[in-house]
């Protein structure tokens, strides 16, 4: 497993993730067995979300693996807040964020989170009132460090300008069918769909500022449209040359697909949102690959982009 420094922390994350949306699916054995298995893959960062059926996955977490210190300090814990589910809309009020923990603590049975991330921006956000969530988190013990999920350069300028505490982290869609954060600038000043600029260049943004990148969906297909792994309806052409480099690699697609992220220098993290611990294991596997620059660039083609 690869592991990487989260700037402005002592987080020694590793580099896969594993997410805990679709918990509610499984049993607790089942969810036992998927964290044991995480967890002997190397894998220390495990990522939740208040909304991920509506608390309950976080319970359902902390139940499996009977949470208590021993347990808990092999792992970096870490939950978003803002979304309010039920309703559908978005929150970043203090009287919010610091309720959200509250009940993210009490659900996952812990005394404090490694990381919160702000969920989704909210466009009627107070940022002098989401610094003074952070600054009573932060010094209460609550939550050591703070980053966002969804969030542009300048929302994260306008959010940083008022607390002191560094985000650290941005967690974003990015996938070898998801990738607008690199396909405007390959295809720079070219008068074609590519070359728009959707995301206001948050990957350089965010190399340039020291904050880590976290790839959620790694699998999926635009907006959750399906995974594009085995769709040979929608990607012929992607799916043969995957699977080609997987067995030049003796490995499964999901490897090379997870691979495909990772080799980019920004150290990005993948977040797996799966629910089959050989499914974790074979992602895992990416970890002792390097792609070359040329099998980046024939995925990178394959899924439709062009390289001029």
């Amino acid at each position: 497993m690869k592991y990487t420094q989260i700037k402005h922390t002592e987080l020694n994350a590793s580099n896969i993730i594993m997410g805990n949306m679709r918990l509610t699916q499984l049993s607790l054995t089942e969810i036992e067995q998927l964290i044991r298995t995480a967890l002997d893959e190397g894998i220390n960062f495990f990522d939740h979300a208040d909304i991920y059926g509506q608390g309950r996955c976080e319970e359902l977490f902390a139940e499996a693996i009977q949470m208590n210190p021993s347990i808990r300090e092999k792992m970096i814990l870490q939950s978003k807040c803002g979304i309010k589910g039920q309703e559908n809309y978005f929150d970043f009020s203090k009287e919010h964020i610091l309720d959200s923990v509250d009940g993210i603590l009490k659900r996952l049975n812990t005394d404090y989170l490694d990381l919160l991330l702000l969920h989704r921006p909210d466009p009627l956000m107070e940022p002098a009132e989401v610094a003074e969530a952070f600054e009573k988190l932060h010094s209460s013990g609550k939550v050591k460090h703070f980053g966002v999920s969804n969030h542009n350069p300048a929302q994260i300028e306008l959010l940083q300008k008022y607390t002191p505490h560094k985000l650290v982290v941005n967690q974003i869609q990015f996938s070898i069918a998801h990738t607008p954060m690199i396909d405007a600038g390959i295809a720079l000043n070219m008068n074609i769909d590519q070359a728009i600029n959707r995301d206001s260049s948050i990957l350089e943004y965010s190399r340039l500022h020291d904050i880590t990148l976290q790839a959620w969906s790694p699998f999926q297909n635009g907006f959750f449209a399906g995974p594009f792994l085995g769709d040979l309806e929608n990607f012929l052409e992607l799916n043969k040359v995957i699977d080609e480099i997987a067995a030049n690699y003796d490995v499964t697609n999901t490897a090379i697909a997870t691979a495909w992220i990772s080799r980019h220098p920004a150290n990005i993290q993948v977040v797996l949102g799966t629910t089959n611990p050989q499914r974790l294991k074979d992602a895992c596997k990416s970890t002792d690959i390097t792609l070359t620059r040329k099998e980046w660039y024939d995925i990178y083609k394959a899924a439709g982009n062009i390289v001029p």
